[in-house]
């Protein structure tokens, strides 16, 4: 397995580190390991950029244009008189508007990284670290060179309009960028419609909006089409925004266009409303859609208070992790019961469901009940015999869980003629996430934006960004697309949910250690495949937001 060199040298002597010897990730025998040609895309997916130092310090590093262009110039930032930044003596001076001198003070230090944990104990080594995100004193783009794409793919989610117009203004305020073009409908947008203009002008008020203003759209990811529009248009910084699906496709686009020497950063900016990006500390959205979220929880909880034995179901969004719905019944501290993907619960019998709300409703004459639409779908799909289908980003299509459960409790309590309900069932998916962003996601979206282009205009290329532990980091694909942040049922926050709606966890001590070491087990794996060089980024790269060719 090829080991990609270290990063550019920064204008400070940078400390000595050194790149971790990678092993072969194929098997002895199999075709790759015995000299069988790789596919191109499958070649460049198979290097990761480690740096290893003291203590047991691992750099999980992002590529850099000049890994695989070495005779790149790079331009040199310096501050002159009146606190005005232009390029080095060297090459054309090219003079950047006021803001930037206010930049030149907080130049991020070429060896700064970002740990991954900062829960440790005295004998731990010091793990795993990204690259820390931030404007360069060195960058490899002049203003005037510069032609930006942004493109919007997946469902919806508050502050993509925000993200869109920090990247235009920060583009422009920051690095004089004047060439900047929005790709409608998603990834389909490249080949097959015309792009749009954007100038802080266009995009000024577009943050007071919910949705995007690009448009967008689900799968249609045709790498070799969308690069030959890059390279046909000479697009040489492409921002895509989207979950971990998008994110997928778009780190295919950047091992076609590094395996084709294109002069093209491909920067990530990772979306979605559930939470489930792994690694990072939240994605944009979140916090406005638990707001939201607990608006429809109050709503529930006033109509089953006014009622006899009324009962309020809320579905929430969380496909495969149950955020959203942990967060809002936290702060909604009016709910009951929270059903969520990652804890497995049952209806009939002793402990199950049904025998709670029962309980529950003779103690108190009402409840509130929030469930996660992707909870309890094996228990659908049995009862309904239903098979297995997915939508155009390859995710699976979920039942209703919602209408299911509300069906279910009427019932169980229609056998009890004497024990009569009112059930109120309230579904605000779409709702939500159609809103603008709050105050909180607007500040999360404008840093996003700028630590992305910041990355950008410094030759990176081949990562996402986000805050890791309060700092934002530049991420490597890979490691963002290997898994899916889920909810954690053996953690405390989950234990705070149980403190706090006192249901049964409904399951056994068994299934929580079980659990426990799984988790554990996991961390272990990774860092022992860090060292060892034994995974591959190109794992689990199937869905890209829609199919991606082979090859």
């Amino acid at each position: 397995m090829e080991t990609v060199g270290t990063a550019p040298a920064p204008l400070e002597a940078p400390v000595k580190k050194k790149l971790l010897d990678l092993k072969n990730p194929f098997p002895a025998g199999t075709a790759a390991a015995n000299g069988a040609k790789a596919s191109p895309v499958g070649k460049w997916a198979m290097k990761k950029k480690l740096v290893g130092g003291d203590a047991g310090y691992v750099l999980e590093d992002v590529p850099h244009l000049t890994d695989f262009l070495p005779e790149l110039p790079v331009r040199a930032r310096v501050p002159r008189v009146l606190g005005v930044s232009v390029w080095d003596t060297d090459v054309p001076k090219l003079t950047f508007l006021p803001t930037t001198c206010s930049l030149r003070q907080y130049f991020v230090n070429p060896d700064d990284t970002v740990t991954q944990k900062i829960v440790v104990h005295k004998t731990s080594p010091r793990g795993t670290h990204f690259r820390r995100a931030g404007p360069r004193q060195r960058v490899y783009f002049q203003s005037d060179e510069v032609n930006a794409a942004i493109v919007t793919c997946g469902g919806l989610c508050p502050g993509l309009n925000t993200v869109v117009r920090e990247l235009v203004c920060g583009l422009y305020d920051m690095y004089g960028v004047t060439s900047i073009v929005g790709i409608e409908g998603g990834y389909k947008g490249f080949y097959s419609k015309n792009t749009i203009p954007l100038t802080p002008k266009s995009v000024n008020d577009i943050h007071k909006r919910g949705g995007t203003v690009l448009g967008t759209s689900r799968g249609g990811h045709d790498t070799n089409k969308i690069v030959d529009c890059l390279q046909d248009r000479g697009i040489n910084q492409v921002y895509i925004i989207g979950g971990d699906g998008t994110q997928k496709g778009a780190s295919v686009i950047y091992e076609e266009v590094r395996r084709r020497g294109l002069k093209c950063s491909v920067v990530g900016v990772p979306k979605t409303i559930d939470n489930d990006i792994a690694v990072i500390d939240k994605s944009f959205g979140f916090d406005t859609a638990v707001e939201e979220a607990q608006r429809a929880i109050d709503a529930a909880h006033v109509e089953a208070e006014s009622a006899e034995n009324g009962i309020g179901v809320v579905k929430l969004m969380g496909r495969n992790s149950g955020f959203i719905a942990m967060y809002a019944t936290l702060a909604s501290r009016d709910v009951d019961c929270c059903l969520i993907p990652e804890s497995p619960f049952y209806l009939e019998g002793k402990g199950g469901l049904l025998e709670f709300i029962e309980r529950r409703l003779k103690e108190n004459g009402h409840m509130v009940i929030v469930v996660a639409e992707g909870a309890g779908q094996d228990l659908i799909a049995k009862s309904m015999n239903f098979v297995d289908t997915q939508d155009a980003s390859g995710n699976k299509l979920l039942l209703d869980v919602g209408l299911w459960l509300s069906q279910k409790i009427k019932d169980h309590f229609k056998k009890k003629p004497n024990f009569p309900i009112t059930l109120k069932y309230i579904d605000p998916t779409y709702m939500i996430r159609a809103v603008k962003s709050n105050a909180s996601d607007n500040v999360y979206c404008t840093l996003l934006a700028h630590s992305a282009l910041h990355g950008a205009m410094a030759g990176y290329t081949g990562f996402t960004v986000a805050p890791v532990n309060g700092r934002h980091a530049y991420i490597p694909f890979y490691r963002i697309t290997e898994k899916q942040n889920k909810v954690v049922i053996t953690d405390r926050m989950w234990a705070r949910v149980l403190c706090s709606t006192n249901q049964p966890c409904f399951l056994s001590h068994e299934d929580v250690e079980n659990m426990k070491h799984d988790d554990d087990h996991e961390h272990h794996l990774h860092n022992t495949q860090l060292l060892e060089g034994e995974s591959s980024p190109a794992k689990n790269s199937s869905n890209c937001n829609g199919s991606v060719p082979a090859g």
